[in-house]
């Protein structure tokens, strides 16, 4: 844990390489989970009245919270201001706001970016009603949510190579038993997955999924105890794992690979695989030809670089999701994504982020998505997970 006044000297830094004249966080009980982590409130904090803190560019940062619970911002360097009624409240935002025509917010126009909205329209409208513009504090969130430590990439570093470990083993297995014509399907796979997860001490907040055939047509399909599909000789099947180590501030890893279990696998399926590659190493390509020449990089250009790969072989319309996610200590963080389908995401790509690059053709027989890993650097990115460069196969 850092001390509050090297937090603040580190926000106060990220303002001034993004031009942003202040931060504004704001709170009522715990409703922007963002802010509570940012400014490393105590666990045990009990706070049951609006609260804001400011911090500028430059400068001493101001606190406005209720006098029942004055000391709630205790743990933050700055000066105090109290209120009581309501009509203090709003007189203590005009003072802690007085000079200032700008802050930035968890806020983003129209919620394009969910992760990032946390601040009500009602918070906005006080905001506004003060004559001060809300930016939007996304590039600012991923600074201190998303940046990975030296410790946090080793560990990442680990676990990708745990996990694609566990995922080759995993079709050697299903291929080894499929093959000796023992009975096997989805959700008796993703449960071993899942031992195999304990055996690494990894954890994760889902299973992994498993699906076969007409089941990987669906991006998100997820196997339980009810609803599973046997898995046979001629089949084709799709596993998508993500994890972390067991601790505290570990951070995930996060592949998807897929298989054929015979010998001979149609040709559509190949040419699908094919393309799905071929976006997959362009969104690499392009990323690291951009930030190796030093040029900034923005999630939706990825996301349009790799989509336009699949639309000229013509299955863009079989491409519904975003090409890549954030990952941290969730598996979908709150940093920036390479996404100009679901969202139009402006975030900044910045050096010590991880992402996916994960394209996906899904047709009503198959589908295919191929997932890597990759590590922001400063002069460009590291693939983080070894990719998979050809279909699986397996000659039974």
């Amino acid at each position: 844990m850092i001390s509050s006044n090297v937090r603040v000297e580190a926000i106060q830094k990220a303002l001034r390489h993004f031009n942003l004249p202040a931060w504004l966080f704001s709170g009522f009980k715990s409703s922007d989970l963002l802010a509570m982590r940012i400014l490393d409130f105590p666990e045990d904090s009990h706070i049951t009245r609006r609260w804001f803190y400011l911090i500028p560019q430059h400068g001493t940062p101001l606190k406005l919270v209720h006098r029942i619970e004055r000391s709630s911002l205790d743990h933050l360097p700055g000066f105090s201001h109290f209120y009581v009624a309501w009509e203090e409240l709003r007189a203590g935002l005009a003072d802690i706001l007085k000079g200032y025509d700008q802050v930035a917010m968890q806020y983003s126009t129209d919620c394009a970016i969910p992760y990032i909205s946390r601040v009500d329209a009602g918070t906005a409208e006080l905001i506004r009603g003060q004559g001060v513009q809300i930016v939007s504090s996304g590039d600012l969130v991923q600074v201190f949510e998303s940046v990975l430590s030296s410790t946090q990439a080793n560990q990442h570093r680990s676990t990708a190579l745990k996990i694609t470990e566990i995922v080759r083993s995993a079709f050697d297995r299903v291929a080894r038993q499929v093959s000796e014509g023992h009975e096997v399907d989805e959700f008796s796979l993703q449960q071993s997955i899942m031992a195999d997860f304990a055996s690494q001490n990894l954890e994760t907040e889902s299973p992994p999924i498993v699906a076969v055939n007409s089941s990987s047509g669906d991006p998100h399909y997820m196997p339980t105890a009810s609803r599973k599909r046997s898995i046979r000789r001629g089949d084709f099947l799709l596993i998508d794992l993500w994890a972390r180590p067991e601790g505290p501030n570990t951070v995930y890893a996060d592949i998807t690979w897929t298989g054929f279990l015979g010998d001979n696998p149609p040709e559509k399926l190949m040419e699908v695989f094919r393309v799905v590659r071929q976006a997959r190493d362009r969104g690499v390509e392009f990323l690291g030809e951009q930030l190796s020449n030093g040029n900034p990089v923005f999630g939706w250009q990825v996301d349009d670089q790799v989509r336009a790969v699949v639309e000229k072989a013509g299955y863009g319309k079989f491409f519904v999701h975003r090409t890549g996610h954030n990952m941290a200590r969730e598996l979908h963080g709150n940093g920036v994504n390479f996404d100009n389908l679901e969202t139009h995401d402006t975030r900044q790509v910045i050096q010590g982020l991880t992402c996916t690059i994960e394209p996906g053709i899904y047709l009503p027989e198959f589908g295919v998505r191929n997932e890597i890993n990759v590590l922001v650097q400063d002069i460009g990115i590291e693939i983080t997970t070894p990719p998979q460069k050809e279909l699986l196969v397996y000659d039974f």
